[in-house]
């Protein structure tokens, strides 16, 4: 199902040009080598262009439509118009004079094999080039010496004569075409198992590159490098046969999705590629924007979020930027990890617009809560929950991958969250001794997912007064005892939360008793501030009386009831008078 939705959604770009036909693909190339009639070098063209990169300016390599690279492992297997210094001028600062002798060879070869029989005057050059070219003499080129270290640091080169790239001369084109197609119909024929028709199979599949610590040099999705991997005699791909044509289509939208940025989210070490059936782009960045959440440097507001995932969700059309998002529309999300040389499949979920703006929608819901005046977040991104389950002083600030994936899945498939995620949680807060808005939503969300039954009916969102849960009241409680203690003592350093928060949350009975007596005298410290003392004595003597008996023991559903009623009473304490 994976291919298949990659090469539709290829099929979908080429409709669209945004990407080539078959034995064509976006290459990042440095320099143009620009030749006369004869093959004579004129000049090194610089190709690259400046982007903005964080606050700095860097140039890049540009992406041109080339002949598709062909896969190299150790072997000598040059390209067609565009390679590196080893293999257009033959040479590099890699040590090895033989081996870029032979590379230069095998260039020259496989150039004068496509163009011998054409008439075009570039191509005529392109073989000049290459017959009169001597790499040993190449460090005595002026038009070299500028970019001599550049230049074999790896640079992909092509060439261009006049104003005009090999790649843009017909007469190349239809050479390179119909050797690639005459490579297709020379190949086995099998059944193929994207598309379903008899093809030639690729041997090799494509290399994946943007993936988060998979190889820079590309990894593969599908590959056989073993014997123990094969059977019945079939080697590398014609265990699994793909047709050329699948293999190259689903790479070419793979490795387009992961060459933008909008497309792409890291989800701890995941890297998520997301896409819509018709390839369209506004769609695609709608979903992002979802996903992003509403807050002052995202796209939405909380009003606008909200919105567009109801009518979405009633099964309702929504216009966005001048196009109609229908609800049955199809988005897929893809999570890809790294995984030696090969990239693994962490999760993949295809869904319409309608369930998937309904599982988003609800999300959302379970994880609003009062939020602190200087939160600058309407809704919560889903990678600022996960970091939550982070310990902040680790060197490596990564939430657990399999935990992030589960999180993930849990949220666009609408169902429960992996207990992991509210156990990290807790172990965090246990830890710092303090709740952030983060954990608490975590807690909020966890406990209305999995336990729907028991808290559908219950507000969450901030105080409630009227709650008579005991674990609840006792979070609350705390933090009262914690505010009296802060106004009996303004200049304390270490309060009772630093002593005493993860016994009071576990084990009531043992330290509310201590607590109790304390605050009996940080009341006579108060006594003279008659308003604070009848608040606290009236507060206190209201949550006790919900009470009754405290508890020996408060399990993990318990405790985060206590860890939610101590973050609302403290954040209503916070709260101005006029916001309440």
């Amino acid at each position: 199902m994976i291919l298949q939705a990659l090469v539709s959604y290829y099929e979908s770009l080429v409709e669209k040009g945004k990407l080539a036909r078959p034995g064509w693909n976006l290459v990042k190339v440095s320099y143009a080598l620009r030749i006369g009639e004869d093959g004579s070098l004129l000049q090194v063209v610089p190709l690259k262009q400046e982007v903005t990169r964080g606050k700095k300016q860097v140039f890049i390599p540009r992406e041109m439509n080339l002949p598709a690279p062909f896969k190299r492992s150790v072997g000598i297997n040059p390209n067609f118009l565009c390679d590196n210094s080893s293999y257009i001028l033959g040479i590099d600062k890699k040590g090895k004079p033989e081996r870029t002798r032979e590379c230069f060879e095998a260039c020259r070869a496989f150039h004068e094999k496509l163009l011998s029989g054409t008439d075009s005057p570039f191509a005529k050059g392109i073989l000049a080039f290459f017959q009169n070219w001597n790499p040993d003499q190449a460090a005595e080129h002026p038009e070299l010496s500028e970019v001599w270290e550049d230049i074999q640091d790896n640079a992909n080169l092509t060439f261009q004569m006049d104003l005009t790239l090999a790649s843009e001369d017909q007469e190349i084109r239809d050479a390179w075409q119909t050797y690639y197609d005459k490579a297709e119909e020379d190949s086995q024929q099998m059944p193929c198992l994207v598309t379903g028709r008899k093809a030639p199979a690729a041997r090799l599949h494509p290399n994946l590159k943007g993936v988060r610590g998979a190889q820079s040099s590309g990894a593969s999705l599908v590959s056989f490098n073993a014997a123990s991997y094969e059977s019945y005699g079939k080697e590398q791909g014609l265990n699994a046969p793909v047709s050329e044509y699948a293999a190259f289509a689903y790479g070419a939208a793979l490795n387009y999705l992961l060459s933008h940025p909008g497309r792409v989210q890291m989800i701890g070490d995941t890297t998520v590629v997301s896409w819509a059936e018709d390839g369209d782009e506004v769609k695609q960045d709608l979903f992002m924007d979802f996903f992003a959440g509403a807050g002052e440097d995202t796209p939405m507001t909380e009003n606008e979020l909200t919105s567009l995932l109801s009518k979405l969700a009633e099964g309702k059309p929504i216009d966005w930027k001048g196009i109609e998002v229908e609800p049955f529309n199809r988005y897929y999300i893809l999570g890809l990890a790294p995984n030696a040389a090969r990239v693994s499949v962490r999760f993949f979920l295809q869904k319409d617009f309608q369930t998937l703006a309904k599982n988003l929608k609800e999300h959302y819901e379970r994880i609003r809560i009062v939020r602190p005046a200087w939160d600058r977040w309407d809704d919560i991104p889903l990678d600022r929950l996960l970091f939550e389950t982070v310990n902040p002083n680790a060197r490596d600030k990564t939430p657990s991958p399999e935990m992030s994936g589960e999180v993930l899945r849990a949220i666009l498939n609408g169902s429960n969250y992996p207990a992991t995620f509210y156990s990290s949680t807790m172990l965090r807060i246990r830890a710092e001794r303090q709740i952030t808005r983060g954990k608490a939503a975590i807690i909020k969300a966890y406990l209305l997912k999995n336990y729907e039954e028991k808290y559908r009916e219950v507000n969450m969102v901030g105080l409630n007064p009227d709650r008579m849960d005991v674990a609840y009241v006792l979070g609350r409680l705390f933090s009262v005892l914690e505010a009296l203690q802060q106004n009996a003592n303004p200049t304390i350093n270490a309060t009772i939360r630093d002593k005493y928060f993860s016994s009071a949350c576990e084990t009531p009975a043992m330290i509310y008793p201590v607590l109790i007596k304390l605050s009996e005298n940080h009341l006579k410290k108060i006594r003279g501030n008659v308003s604070a003392n009848v608040y606290f004595e009236k507060q206190i003597t209201d949550l006790m009386g919900r009470i009754g008996t405290f508890p020996t023991h408060l399990n993990l559903e318990d405790q985060g009831n206590f860890l939610l009623g101590y973050y609302h009473q403290t954040q209503d304490r916070y709260t101005k008078k006029e916001d309440k």
